[in-house]
């Protein structure tokens, strides 16, 4: 029960760390104390040492032997590196989608697209509430394909780019563009068009890489 219970908190700590990581709360080289993070969650050091540890495995955090750990974050060459595999992932995720979609995540997608056209038309400075609409209505395509393996991958790969995401959302005109492409998506899965569904979703992520300026190599 006790291991069981450090387990718990030890994850509860690295989601929290991740996400203030990954969402701009800790900058890059900030230093991340153990005493200072474990107070303000109320937990011990050893859950904090082990969440630090796991984000040294995932790249967040460089821990230097005597010193401390330290925030690495997401560079520009990982954002542009996961939009590349993305627009990949993506246009496959749609393809998948298109084949083993329900007639209730047919539902949710069009609601998200209804909310976030009715958001934007009331406030266009609502760029979190659309961002976030965002965010779920390519959820619930990751449900829709039917992989678990594609699920968590894209899952994680928009977790770490989030701070790009909500710029690119916030950008002028791109939110308006980004919810027509959502449509042209949903439209595409719903006639059963896998190729232009496929084809849809990769300009998708190519059309944010460009609004963000991420350069597209060759």
């Amino acid at each position: 029960m006790e291991e069981y219970q450090d387990r718990s908190l030890r994850g509860r700590v690295f989601e929290k760390l991740r996400e203030d990581i990954l969402s701009g709360v800790y900058k890059d080289c900030d230093e991340l104390r153990e005493i200072t993070i474990g107070e303000e969650m109320g937990v011990s050091r050893t859950p904090v040492r082990e969440a630090l540890r796991q984000l040294e495995l995932e790249g967040l955090v460089k821990i230097i032997p005597n010193k401390g750990a330290y925030v690495t974050g997401i560079t520009p060459k990982d954002v542009h590196d996961i939009y590349m595999i993305r627009s990949l992932l993506e246009g496959m995720c749609a393809r998948w989608a298109t084949e083993h979609i329900t007639p209730e995540q047919i539902e949710q997608l069009e609601e998200i697209v209804l909310l976030s056209e009715f958001h934007l038309k009331k406030d266009k400075d609502k760029v979190v509430q659309v961002s976030d609409l965002d965010g779920k209505f390519h959820h619930v395509l990751y449900e829709a394909s039917n992989s678990r393996i594609m699920e968590h991958t894209l899952s994680d790969f928009h977790k770490y780019v989030k701070m790009a995401r909500m710029l690119s959302v916030g950008a002028k005109n791109r939110a308006e563009k980004s919810i027509e492409e959502h449509k042209a998506i949903l439209e595409a899965i719903k006639k059963g068009d896998a190729d232009e569904a496929e084809r849809l979703a990769n300009l998708h992520i190519m059309h944010v890489m460009e609004n963000l300026h991420i350069e597209i190599e060759d």
